[in-house]
């Protein structure tokens, strides 16, 4: 008996190492000899260290300069190296949102996948890791400070998204970079230029990868019962400056224009990878995580992309980058599928609702799951003056057959 109780040790071991071996989804061949996936820069590192892998790489690069996929694949020594990296820790490394050296890891990432997709693709696969956690417990958070549960007339008399920012000003990291960007983004350059957009996209992306989401998200996403709630909601970007412009470009130029830099053009692919609507599931957000569609939301503000509430409305959630699909010609299709996948998602809808409402699927099994709906679009409203004075306030097979052995 302690023989097979041994046996069945040495056998879960060794499927355990075999599945961390192994890629868990099927996006390139079985890395044999090779460690689990790691970051980018950390396979780039490995790569280096091994000289076939190392000048293959160096070879799929200059393949890369300069040329598309069919005439890089034309070259057999190009197609050759591509082979190769195909089963290097390269191929399959991720980065994670924030990390130390993000851009260099985004910048290994496409040096690799760019040479893979056929022209310019509709979605792109996320260069990030996948998000495995879940909002509950800042979805708790967010329901006690929103008054979910308490008494509905305080409850609806709160302004939760001035809650919101009286709660950032009591953390010294969240007042300190929201009061940064407030004041970039609000310096007014010229009579004819009103700001520095690149100044201030950069302190937003400083503020939205910098603060715990438990503060941000809260601002983000808070829930509102009026216009003045809903107002202090669409300027927690400050808009003039980040989002708005004299005309609206159209909306696959901008996101062309995203895609030439590697930042923007990840954020927006991860957008995609956690936000874009599934009707397989009963949110309708891929694998049910309302907290990776989110974060990914999040994460697009501070770059030519940046979504915002389209107006101040309480009744209805509706975002948008500012671009329109006018003079999009024979593109106009594409272009208003771009655009609905965020105007008209169901994914990004139910998840801003829910967080507001502090609520997650399942959350509890004594609470029916979260059913939203869709709100009818209503008119723009007029904005409301300005008011950010606010700092004084407040493996199952192989255990069931090791456990089936009895002493």
């Amino acid at each position: 008996m302690i023989l097979a109780n041994a046996f069945c040790l040495f056998f879960f071991l060794d499927e355990t190492l075999r599945s961390l071996a192994s890629p868990s989804s099927p996006q390139g061949p079985e890395l044999h000899g090779w460690r689990p996936p790691v970051d980018c820069v950390r396979a780039n590192e490995l790569c280096a260290a091994e000289s076939n892998c190392s000048s293959r790489y160096r070879t799929l690069r200059q393949c890369l300069a300069g040329r598309d996929r069919n005439t890089m694949l034309a070259n057999k020594e190009c197609q050759a190296a591509l082979e190769v990296l195909q089963e290097s820790p390269l191929y399959d490394c991720r980065c994670k949102r924030g990390m130390k050296k993000e851009l260099q890891c985004l910048q290994i990432y496409w040096s690799i996948h760019l040479g893979l997709t056929e022209g310019e693709e509709f979605y792109e696969a996320s260069p990030y890791e996948p998000v495995t956690a879940r909002l509950s417990d800042i979805f708790r958070l967010a329901s006690i400070f929103s008054g979910t549960g308490a008494d509905p007339a305080v409850s609806t008399k709160s302004n939760h998204c001035l809650d919101a920012a009286k709660a950032c000003n009591l953390n010294d990291n969240c007042k300190k970079l929201r009061s940064s960007y407030i004041s970039i983004c609000n310096r007014e350059i010229s009579p004819t230029e009103r700001c520095n957009r690149r100044k201030c996209h950069k302190a937003l992306r400083q503020f939205f990868d910098r603060v715990p989401s438990e503060y941000t998200y809260r601002m983000l996403f808070c829930s509102c019962q009026d216009q003045a709630c809903a107002e202090r909601r669409r300027q927690t970007i400050l808009p003039s400056c980040s989002y708005e412009d004299k005309e609206k470009p159209n909306c696959l130029d901008l996101r062309s224009l995203c895609r030439t830099d590697h930042l923007c053009r990840s954020r927006l692919a991860d957008f995609h990878a956690n936000c874009r609507a599934s009707y397989q599931t009963l949110t309708s957000c891929p694998t049910d995580n309302y907290q990776a569609c989110l974060g990914s939301y999040a994460g697009m503000i501070g770059f030519d992309i940046t979504p915002n509430y389209v107006d101040s409305s309480p009744t209805g959630i509706v975002v948008s980058p500012w671009c329109s699909c006018r003079g999009s010609g024979n593109m106009e299709e594409e272009c208003e599928k771009f655009l609905k996948d965020f105007t008209e998602n169901p994914c990004l809808r139910n998840a801003i609702q829910a967080f507001g409402n502090g609520t997650d699927v399942n959350l509890s099994p004594k609470s029916p799951p979260f059913q939203a709906t869709q709100a009818p679009r209503v008119d723009k409203t007029p904005s409301l003056p300005d008011d950010l004075s606010d700092s004084t306030s407040l493996g199952t097979s192989v255990i069931s057959t090791c456990t089936s052995v009895q002493p």
